[in-house]
């Protein structure tokens, strides 16, 4: 067990540092006040891990964006587990050279609200506006005694608090004390390789936070000589994707990507260590070569199959076999990519990535790899569409491939204005949100076939919008969003279940005949109950 202050001085003095494979400080502010209440409450925050080593490993040189001085000589301690909520604790209760609520630095300002009427409130907060009122305690002023009188007299010459300002001070010292006195338990790791400390951080970390396997490969492959880790190539590859205009993609399938391109077939569960070893020497070559094969796998997604952004995308599972096969096959020969597009919109449909079933993700990468080397064809046999969920969920991969078939049967939509749309602009910037609702008041409300995409003015619905279009817009604007004109009867006269009925038959009898389409022979209805009976 270290004193809190304690812990935050062997961070001051470079001896405990933050390897530079740790991820990033992601908090977020209600976070970092919760840390704070649990503290003052006297609330376990869970332990540190550290790996006590004469080895050498790259280290920041700012934590929570302080200058820390380098490493003093001999044995180090290297912080496995903790950042989080270690760099919120440096960040904000050691001295900052930048004013209070100024710059980028606002975040690191927390204060403790005194003379609270309800102790059992959350007492902490941000303040980023102008200068804080007295009854605020800066908690960079709890570990400084200079800081801690200065504010002593400030309370006691505010006219605000200088008529309670000895109860004020009193229970600003209580306040200082708790936190001087909290302590944290530490788990120490002594000697052996980074291989061992990482896997006792994926086994015994405090937070109940696995180490993802991207993770744990940019920590087994890191090398001193390199500026960048994994995690920092596997963030490049996402910043560039999402530059190129398609969005944002997860780490997740860019990492199995790249360890699809290794030559696993287990992408999900490979022996991280085993995969370490044997292409520690070769991964930035792997990596580049990925980063490339995605671009291409992308760029097939948007202009081949007809995915404008990233989140529309039905499986993420789909992009690693499609960076897996442009790997291989770089400059596809048409009937190729006529396959890969079928391929695309049956899997979207069926149930083979619904789950992330391990042995089907398995299977697709070896036939992906044969495919891409001309071994053998892209078989759809075993594959069942399913029907159309009723519930527009965006987080449901079927719902997706709804999604993505209507936008591109239906093409152009135009606004209450008659004029057209720009649809990919508006699904990038809004994503799910872009989908309003088009009735109300009804219990298939929630029904996928009640959303289009369909801008309104402030406090108009979609509804009373549609309904009073001028005749010589009614139909050519309800019919490029998928309206047919029975559906509109129905939602003229107010009939809003009707209207919602006609829309489904309507869409799902448009859907099935593209998919009979699409999928021929292969790809067959499952025809199983919804309650499984």
């Amino acid at each position: 067990m270290l004193l809190l202050e304690q812990l935050l001085d062997e961070v001051r003095a470079g001896r405990l540092r933050v390897p530079r494979f740790q991820r990033p400080y992601v908090w977020h502010p209600h976070q970092m006040l919760d840390l704070y209440d649990s503290i003052e409450r006297g609330y376990p925050i869970g332990s540190i891990l550290v790996w006590e080593t004469s080895r050498s490993l790259p280290t920041l040189d700012r934590v929570a964006g302080i200058e820390v001085p380098p490493a003093p000589d001999g044995p180090v301690a290297y912080l496995l587990d903790g950042h989080q909520r270690l760099s919120t604790l440096f960040g904000t209760l050691v001295h900052r050279p930048e004013p209070a609520g100024t710059g980028r630095d606002r975040q690191w300002w927390i204060y403790r609200t005194l003379g609270a009427p309800d102790q059992r409130d959350l007492l902490f907060q941000h303040w980023g506006k102008h200068a804080p009122p007295a009854d605020l305690l800066p908690m960079q002023a709890v570990l400084r005694t200079v800081d801690f009188l200065a504010h002593a007299r400030r309370l006691a010459r505010d006219p605000t608090t200088a008529g309670n300002s000895d109860a004020l001070v009193d229970e600003a010292e209580q306040v200082a004390q708790r936190i001087k006195a909290y302590k944290i338990p530490v788990i120490r790791l002594f000697g052996g390789d980074l291989e061992h400390a990482v896997e006792a951080f994926s086994r015994v970390n405090s937070s109940g936070r696995q180490i993802s396997p991207d993770q744990m490969v940019s920590a087994l492959t890191y090398q001193a000589e390199h500026d960048e880790t994994l995690t920092d190539r596997i963030a490049s590859i996402r910043e560039s994707i999402a530059d190129s205009g398609f969005g944002d993609v997860a780490a997740e399938p860019v990492f199995q990507t790249i360890v699809a391109i290794t030559g696993e077939d287990d992408v999900q569960g490979a022996r991280w260590t085993a995969l370490a070893d044997r292409v520690g020497k070769t991964l930035d070559g792997v990596v580049a070569q990925a980063e490339v094969a995605l671009h291409r796998a992308v760029r097939f997604l948007r202009y081949e199959a007809g995915v404008p952004v990233a989140w529309l995308v039905p499986y993420p599972q789909q992009l690693v076999l499609l960076g897996l096969f442009f790997h291989h096959r770089p400059d596809p020969d048409g009937a190729q990519g006529r396959a890969l597009v079928r391929w695309f919109w049956s899997t979207s449909w069926s149930t083979v990535f619904v789950g992330g079933n391990a042995f089907q993700l398995r299977r697709a990468l070896h036939q992906m790899r044969a495919f891409a080397n001309g071994k053998a064809e892209l078989s759809l046999q075993g594959q069942y569409a399913q029907p159309l969920p009723d519930r527009f969920d965006t987080e449901d991969g079927r719902v997706r491939a709804f999604l993505l078939w209507e936008l591109n049967h239906f093409g152009q939509r135009y606004g209450l204005d008659g004029e057209p749309i720009e649809l990919v602009d508006l699904l990038a910037r809004s994503g799910p949100a872009a989908y309003r609702r088009i009735v109300t008041g009804t219990r298939d409300a929630a029904n996928i076939a009640n959303r289009i995409v369909l801008p309104t003015p402030p406090g108009a619905s979609v509804r009373d919008a549609l309904r009073n279009l001028p005749l010589k817009l009614l139909r050519p604007v309800t019919v490029s969003h998928g309206i047919p004109p029975a559906a509109l009867a129905q939602l003229l006269a107010d009939h809003r279940d009707g209207f919602i009925r006609e829309r489904t038959a309507a869409l799902v009898g448009l859907e099935q005949g593209f998919i009979q389409e699409i999928g021929g022979e292969d790809l067959t209805w499952d025809t199983t109950p919804e309650d499984g009976s």
